[in-house]
């Protein structure tokens, strides 16, 4: 196998990291090739959250490793993950979990106004989820952007995520 085995696409909310996972599997399943998508914001949802991990990252991590085996051993040979590193030190942990070194970290970035049109989209029926997602957009582009974290970074304000998807599979070497 050449290039990377595993795509991690980072991003602020609202970026499109789930869009280009799905963008990128279509591809995938298109060239024949066995592989996995694993939107982390699924994996992690569970109520209450432990008052010292808000956003259930250990949990994240855990179902991760489980994850990314039995894919492994379902014969995924790619793993495309959506999700958010914040901090340089939680990348060996994303790593370890997913049993891959390196990862190909990709950075989505977005105009603030695209941003704001796709989660009013997605939360149009929920004011106060709107609210909080229209704050932490800005909030985590600035995280992640401090960070430095990136390998490659697209902006998917205007490009289509099949344009995208491409890029990502050509820095990936696949």
């Amino acid at each position: 196998m050449t290039g990377f085995d595993v795509v991690f696409i980072n991003g602020t909310v609202g970026a499109g990291k789930s869009t280009l996972a799905e963008a990128i599997g279509e591809i995938e399943v298109r060239a024949g090739l066995p592989h996995a998508l694993i939107d982390l914001d699924h994996i992690r949802q569970c109520w209450p959250s432990p008052a010292d991990d808000p956003f259930n990252h250990a949990l994240e991590l855990r179902n991760l490793r489980d994850l990314a085996a039995n894919y492994r051993r379902a014969g995924a040979r790619h793993l495309i993950v959506a999700g958010v590193i914040e901090q340089r030190s939680a990348v060996a942990r994303y790593q370890a979990a997913l049993g891959s070194t390196p990862i190909l970290l990709v950075r989505l970035v977005v105009e603030p106004a695209v941003a704001r049109d796709r989660l009013q989209r997605r939360h149009s029926d929920d004011e106060p989820g709107l609210r909080w997602h229209l704050d932490r957009t800005t909030e985590l582009a600035g995280i992640i952007d401090a960070a430095g974290l990136d390998d490659l970074v697209l902006d998917s304000s205007h490009e289509p995520p099949a344009v995208l998807a491409e890029k990502v599979r050509t820095a990936a070497g696949w």
